[in-house]
């Protein structure tokens, strides 16, 4: 059930899953749409040329990817903030899953604080970060 005001949310309550695309025919056109057309979001080849071990998903999109996932939770969210740290790549072609936890409320300024987690299949965690919300009262 989609959360709509502040009162729907509980500390602690995991946000539902959700599974990016990441393959790389999505990862490849969106790069090329922000203009960072290069070898290592476009090719796998190529991009272990430059070293990779094959094309990766452009970091934007993997944040886009977090915001999508918190107005997929709640679609009234206002997103105030989004921190991510990049651990490692997240990888064209590899499934991913995006997994969130609510870490604190805050009802006097109305936000909630979301802990953020790109996985890979391996339980690798790819990118971290912490996101606050503002919701109506």
């Amino acid at each position: 059930m989609p959360i709509n005001t502040l009162s729907d949310v509980e500390f602690g309550e995991d946000l539902p899953t959700f599974v990016p695309d990441t393959s790389l025919a999505t990862g490849a056109n969106f790069a090329k749409l922000v203009g960072w057309d290069g070898p290592r979001f476009t090719d796998h080849e190529a991009a272990k040329k430059e070293g990779l071990a094959g094309a990766m998903i452009p970091g934007i999109l993997s944040q886009g990817y977090l915001i999508a996932m918190i107005h997929n939770w709640a679609p009234p969210a206002e997103i105030i903030t989004v921190d991510t740290v990049f651990r490692a790549p997240v990888m064209a072609d590899d499934a991913h899953t995006i997994t969130g936890v609510v870490t604190d409320i805050d009802e006097d300024a109305g936000t909630v604080e979301i802990d953020l987690t790109v996985s890979n299949e391996k339980s690798e965690t790819r990118v971290f970060g912490t996101a606050t919300v503002r919701l109506p009262t």
